[in-house]
């Protein structure tokens, strides 16, 4: 468990820092008509989600759920797996940063019911979003990168269930 240590604890931190932003989002946007950071392009405004991503699944918070620790359990098992080796601590940083995600969206789903979103880029019109999301969308977009760019076929032998 030690090898894992500097990992399990930056994943605590992000998770806390999500939770942080939410709160903050809570007692200074809520009710409030949003903050405008860069006028006519993106506003800090408060919005609760009960879906998920881009709304969908509206009010069908079992199933995110059992979908989440799916999720999870496949992160944790893959996390576990990867070698303890200088070459895996990116991919090892992904699968931190889309659990830390998962899990930030999850605090919010069992303890209040919905989701705090508050970034929206109105120029674009993109769904309001948090730090979870970002979280989530960085590590799988690092996780494509990698698979395409860093690492080769080979470098995934551990996954492999049979024994050599």
């Amino acid at each position: 468990m030690k090898k894992y240590g500097l990992g399990i604890v930056g994943f605590f931190i992000l998770v806390i820092l999500d939770q942080y932003t939410k709160y903050i989002a809570i007692h200074h946007l809520k009710d409030t008509t949003g903050v405008e950071i860069i006028p006519g392009i993106f506003r800090l405004e408060y919005l609760e989600n009960r879906g998920a991503a881009f709304g969908i699944f509206q009010g069908q918070q079992i199933l995110l759920l059992l979908i989440t620790v799916g999720i999870l359990l496949l992160l944790a098992g893959l996390y576990y797996k990867t070698p303890v080796q200088r070459k895996y601590i990116p991919m090892q940083i992904t699968i931190l940063c889309i659990a830390a995600g998962a899990v930030g969206n999850m605090i919010d789903r069992i303890g209040r019911q919905f989701v705090v979103d508050f970034f929206y880029f109105y120029v674009i019109n993109f769904p309001v979003f948090n730090v979870a999301d970002c979280y989530v969308v960085i590590g799988v977009a690092l996780a494509v990168l990698l698979i395409l760019f860093y690492y080769k076929e080979e470098d995934f032998a551990f996954l492999n269930r049979a024994k050599k």
